[in-house]
């Protein structure tokens, strides 16, 4: 769907007080420093009525320039040679524009190549402004015919994790209606997973040459139902068996590899799983849910292509159970992530694994976020450069969960028709 995104105005918001001196400088923690070189695109949809909107585009843009004031790395300049921000308020990115059809037309679409026209640029690469400075933010403000808005978001995945990125968000939604109270982030990441030397490690990761089509699938409350009672049979009557996101990630698994399997000459022997898991929680003591930047690691699962018949459920549970208090501090040590990176980069070049990264947002309050003109109508996190990603997200009714799909244009031919997938998924849109 071609919208024909108009851009009205672009300019940049600063912080509207003035870092101290003595926060200047941003060091970077260990798990920024291997983070990937992309964005986390996210975009709500607000079907408001009634609105002024270059009022309310004066009001967002005000509550953003005190939401800076918080959260003041993201108005800085990245400082690769040093992983390290210099935060001199240079400001973020906002653009606002206009795009000529109704919001109806765009909501709860399937392909996610339409929706990059509602970011602030394609999230698939690091972006440089007019100036050259790497942006680790950017915001668009879309205004459609019916009055409905879409606010639009690219994160530098080397600053924010997911849950970075919600913080922002929501501290920014409650300035700008005004609530009593906000919610100001914790910069300690680096005292935790302190900084390494990684001039030894080929750590570089590249984009996907071929073409990445991205789709969305749901997993409606039933379809999840089924998937979990059906994985439980193995799992013992004792045990509650596993949770929405396990189940529906396991399956997907399955999938995947019937695609790997089906594939004439095909060289790889292993299917690797990787699941992203918040590490706040698992540290002891937990760090605050608003602790800033990445703070997530990977659960990982693996599995012979040629004989997949193990509990794929199971596995993942149990990888991501393992992410424990003895397994952060080995993180903290550097060394195990520096050596699974390499390893897997070999593994991926050499064509001998199957990989497949799976992250959730589930547990993420997005259907909450309120600018001040209501709770959002739909909210997606669409297109990453990298085939075989996996993003679901909660359906506004919290009982289904939508899967947005990132493969390579021929597995996706194949997993978009796949019979078994079509039994489980309620909406594709395919036409």
């Amino acid at each position: 769907m071609l919208m024909n995104v108009e851009i009205i105005s672009k300019e940049i918001i600063k912080p509207s007080s003035p870092t101290p001196h003595h926060l200047r400088k941003f060091k970077l923690s260990f798990l920024d420093q291997i983070a990937p070189p992309t964005y986390i695109p996210v975009i709500f949809f607000y079907q408001c009525k009634d609105v002024d909107h270059y009022e309310r585009a004066a009001s967002l843009k005000e509550s953003l320039a005190e939401t800076l004031t918080r959260f003041y790395p993201l108005a800085g300049t990245l400082i690769n040679e040093d992983f390290s921000i210099n935060c001199n308020d240079e400001g973020v990115d906002y653009v606002q524009a206009r795009v000529p059809c109704m919001l109806s037309q765009v909501v709860e679409k399937d392909d996610g190549q339409a929706l990059i026209q509602l970011l602030p640029f394609e999230p698939y690469r690091s972006f440089s402004d007019q100036f050259g400075k790497e942006v680790l933010l950017a915001v668009q403000y879309n205004i459609f015919d019916c009055g409905g808005v879409a606010i639009s978001f690219c994160f530098s995945h080397k600053v924010a994790d997911g849950a970075s990125a919600m913080s922002f968000i929501t501290a920014w939604a409650g300035m700008s209606r005004g609530a009593s109270e906000i919610i100001s982030p914790s910069f300690d990441a680096a005292i935790h997973f302190p900084p390494r030397d990684i001039s030894g490690f080929n750590l570089s990761s590249t984009v996907a040459k071929e073409k990445i089509v991205t789709k969305r699938f749901v997993f409606d409350k039933s379809s999840i139902a089924a998937l979990r009672k059906e994985a439980s049979l193995a799992f013992g009557t004792e045990d509650k068996g596993p949770s929405r996101v396990v189940a529906i990630s396991a399956f997907i698994c399955r999938r995947f590899i019937a695609i790997a399997q089906s594939k004439p000459g095909n060289k790889a022997k292993l299917f690797i799983a990787l699941h992203a898991v918040n590490l706040r929680e698992r540290m002891d003591p937990h760090l605050p849910v608003n602790s800033f930047g990445n703070l997530v690691t990977a659960a990982l699962s693996e599995v012979k292509i040629e004989k997949d018949d193990c509990l794929w459920e199971n596995q993942l549970r149990n990888a991501i159970r393992e992410i424990n208090v003895d397994h952060v501090k080995k993180i903290q040590d550097g060394v195990d992530s520096l050596n699974f990176m390499n390893n897997y980069k070999n593994q991926l070049a050499k064509g001998e694994a199957v990989f497949c990264n799976f992250t959730s947002w589930c547990s993420f309050p997005i259907y909450e976020i309120d600018f001040g003109m209501g709770k959002p109508t739909w909210v997606c996190s669409p297109n990453r450069p990298y085939k075989n990603v996996v993003v679901m997200m909660s359906s506004k009714d919290g009982n289904g969960i939508e899967t947005w799909v990132n493969m390579n244009e021929e597995d996706m031919t194949m997993f978009e028709h796949d019979p078994e997938l079509l039994s489980f998924v309620s909406s594709t849109d395919r036409e």
